[in-house]
Formats: C-alpha cells, structure tokens, sequence
C-alpha cells in the first residue's frame, strides 16, 4: 500500500508543483509543519516558487538538515523556479518583438 502511495504522490508532483501543493494542504499538515509561522510564505511560493516550496516542505518534514547535497537540491529548485519565470518573459520578449 505505501509504494501505491508514492507513486502516487509522485505522479502528481511530476504533473505539477502547484497541484502537488494543494493536493499536501488539503489532505495532510505537512505544509503547515514546514510553515509553522502561517500561511503566507507557503502562497507566496505556490505563486512565485511553487518547486521551491515543495522541495523545502519535503526536506523539513523527512527530518534532513538543509545543507550538502540536500542544500544543492534546493537551489536546483530555486533555480528551477526562477528558470521558468525567466523563460517566460523571454518568450513575451521574442514574441512581441516579431510582430
């Protein structure tokens, strides 16, 4: 029952960050034991850094210390992040510009 239920998780997260958040929020307390000081830096990142913010909740409710090889994961998240809203803007840029 439990591998079922990783993948899951899996399946959604890769479907999307944004429902793999909603999905945390509606149906457990992970969020809120990762945010433990309210609710608006975890909708901050579902807007802006929705990876980020998934990768952050799984680190802190697996116990695992945000540095090495677990730091470098959340930069890649951050990265990530910040990659797509980039991308998009550029893609705004190129396509206005060839009108």
């Amino acid at each position: 029952m439990m591998g079922a239920m990783c993948c899951l998780v899996l399946a959604v997260l890769l479907v999307g960050p944004r429902l793999g958040l909603v999905l945390l929020f509606l149906f457990t307390n992970a969020i809120s034991r990762a945010f433990h000081h309210g609710m608006l830096l975890p909708l901050l990142g579902f807007v802006f850094l929705p990876w980020t913010t998934l990768v952050y909740t799984w680190l802190v409710n697996s116990g695992h210390a945000i540095d090495g090889v677990y730091l470098v994961i959340l930069i890649v998240a951050v990265v990530v992040d910040l990659g797509a809203h980039g991308g998009g803007a550029r893609h705004r840029l190129q396509r206005g510009g060839s009108r």
